[in-house]
């Protein structure tokens, strides 16, 4: 434990500026005399020449421009068909290294702290779980595109490159080198009020380099009249051997849940996957704090227990066929889904009351269709790293019967997505449409229709550095809903930077506008983004929800990011909110950890009810 927190204190004097490879030549070339001017100054003693190396380092020559902005092509198309005669694994440093300048060494004391203070991911562990191909394989460009992606997709990993090495005395066969830099692996949280009231937790996410993660978390409050002990572990083993299944186990005892759960899961994780399932069972006690949305200042408080269990299998297909619409990144996909909920507390239940409280079991079955394809891309979410944009479209219709303790009913529902670079690099779009309801006896119960639009903008020079423009629209309409079924535009919902319980209904429309400014610079290894953002919604009205007041919100801030760290972006906001109730405070300040987002896929996974956010 000593050494994990010294390698905390040590990590904040480490430069690790990592510098996007989209820069402009010209920016690139100014920022190296910049810094090269720097390094002169502070090498004329031999105290500045050790600070300068633990501040930082030279990253402006690293990596080629061209490697990322390359998006549009398969780099593993020249090879295909070649036999795989030798696969290499290159683990890189988790400081001072890159995937795309793997001769770079880093400095000395970033060589130390990566081998005592990391355990990097086994090897054994990568060539059986993490890689979709082995050694006599033929090559499948496909397949190593998205091979790449999956492995820059996993959170253990903080880049990844495959590059194929064609034999000169054997000229069908290859060699493949697979680099892999990890993340670093503990994540440290911790809050204390006095020896009478405080928590701590770890994470580790790689836990002595199985790719096993371990999360577990204490809080103690002397003075809690409920539970004055609160304690939760969650242990995840990802890609169990071959399989690319993933089990969880969860135990949580605190005040607002209390859990026993175990999940298997797979996903289809690429177009060549052919089944996909999980299976899901569990006991979970909550602690409800709801509203009325005709009286929000009334609060009711209740608690709900339920044991539950959840099966879903899916098969993907090929289509016999090739052309413009069905390519060979389109699948057809069917999905069949089991659930059972055995509630033990709740609120009073009845034939039209509180139906999200029911005993009941449902039978759903979806039929879909997916075409999926990614782009590669830089500074949207991430702070540099190569992302991986979905495009391509789903559609999927979902249909099946529930049983209930007040009798049968019966469920439809239909989903659509496409996203798509614009024309004329005018940027990204993306849309989603959802519809969904029950029927009994030919009236609706429970419906969902929902919307949403996401648009960000091409990178933005400015000076020499880039800004991005994100815009997200969001529309929601539940119908023939309970009167504790509700939805709230205040926080991730909606209006960023407020709790509000009284920002409630059962229609609303968001509007999120955000401009984000990718600065160059770094502060003691971190990337820093400075951000402006407006969100406005609506949530019901006295009339309809168009007539309601719009509710607001403005601010600015900025995030700090270190691409090679676990830990979540941290945050420094400020927002004004002129017109939120019971609001006595117009401005608020707030510094957390900011959750990176990541684009929705157009994979189809299990047979669900729509939900209602």
């Amino acid at each position: 434990m000593i050494r994990y927190v010294f390698f905390l204190v040590m990590y904040t004097s480490l430069a690790m500026a990592q510098v996007t490879d989209t820069l402009p030549e010209r920016a690139i070339n100014k920022d190296s005399i910049r810094y090269t001017n720097l390094k002169m100054r502070m090498s004329k003693t031999k105290f500045s020449r050790a600070v300068y190396r633990l501040l930082f380092r030279d990253v402006y020559n690293q990596g080629q421009v061209s490697e990322v902005k390359e998006i549009e092509t398969n780099p593993f198309t020249p090879y295909e068909g070649m036999i795989i005669n030798h696969i290499i694994v290159k683990q890189l440093n988790i400081l001072g290294q890159s995937v795309y300048d793997t001769a770079r060494t880093g400095n000395q004391l970033e060589r130390f702290l990566s081998k005592s203070m990391h355990t990097n991911t086994r090897e054994g562990i990568i060539r059986r779980s993490l890689l979709l191909f082995e050694e006599g394989d033929e090559i499948r460009a496909q397949v190593f595109k998205d091979n790449e992606r999956l492995l820059r997709a996993n959170k253990l990993i903080v880049d990844a490159r495959i590059e194929v090495i064609p034999r000169k005395d054997v000229t069908w066969q290859a060699d493949v080198m697979v680099i892999i830099q990890d993340a670093w692996s503990l994540n440290f949280s911790g809050s204390f009020s006095n020896f009478n009231k405080f928590g701590v937790g770890l994470d580790n996410i790689n836990v002595s380099g199985t790719t096993h993660s371990q999360l577990t978390a204490i809080r103690w409050n002397g003075l809690d009249t409920l539970n004055k002990f609160q304690f939760r572990t969650i242990y995840t083993v990802p890609y169990i051997g071959k399989t690319f299944i993933t089990g969880q186990a969860r135990f949580i005892y605190e005040n607002d849940l209390k859990e026993k759960s175990i999940r298997f899961n797979r996903s289809f994780l690429t177009n060549e996957t052919k089944y996909a399932g999980a299976l899901e069972a569990g006991i979970i006690k909550n602690r409800q704090y709801k509203r009325e949305v005709d009286d929000p200042s009334k609060e009711i408080r209740f608690s709900t227990s339920y044991n539950y269990y959840d099966f879903w299998i899916g098969r993907s297909f090929r289509f016999p066929f090739e052309n413009k619409i069905f390519n060979k990144n389109s699948r057809f996909i069917t999905a069949f889904r089991y659930n059972k909920y055995d509630y033990i507390e709740r609120p009073e239940v009845g034939p039209n009351l509180n139906r999200i409280y029911w005993d009941k079991s449902a039978t759903l079955l979806s039929l879909g269709y997916s075409n999926r394809n990614y782009k590669r891309d830089v500074l949207i979410y991430g702070f540099g790293r190569t992302e991986d944009v979905p495009v391509g479209n789903l559609l999927s219709i979902t249909f099946g019967r529930e049983s209930t303790e007040f009798g049968d009913r019966g469920y439809s529902g239909i989903q659509f997505a496409k996203g798509l670079y614009l024309p004329q690099k005018m940027g990204y779009l993306y849309g989603l449409f959802n519809y969904g309801s029950y029927y009994k006896s030919g009236l609706a119960q429970q419906g969902v229709i929902s919307g949403q639009v996401n648009y960000f903008s091409p990178l933005i020079p400015f000076k020499y550095s880039f800004f991005r423009q994100f815009i997200t629209m969001k529309y929601t309409n539940g119908y023939h809903r309970d009167p504790l079924d509700y939805i709230n535009i205040s926080g991730n919902q909606g209006i960023r930077g407020i709790n509000s319980d009284e920002l409630i209904g059962t229609k609303k429309f968001t509007l999120g506008l955000e401009t984000v400014f990718f600065s160059d610079k770094s502060i003691l290894g971190f990337r820093i983004a400075y951000f402006v953002f407006a969100d406005l919604g609506l949530v019901d009205g006295p009339k309809s929800l168009w007539n309601g007041p719009l509710y607001q919100g403005y601010g600015l801030g900025f995030r700090f990011k270190n691409e090679n760290l676990t830990f979540n972006t941290f945050q420094l906001r400020i927002g004004y909110y002129p017109n939120i109730p019971n609001n006595t405070t117009l401005w608020r300040f707030a510094a957390d950890g900011n959750t990176p987002l990541r684009l929705r896929d157009f994979d189809i996974s299990a047979p669900s009810i729509v939900p209602f956010q």
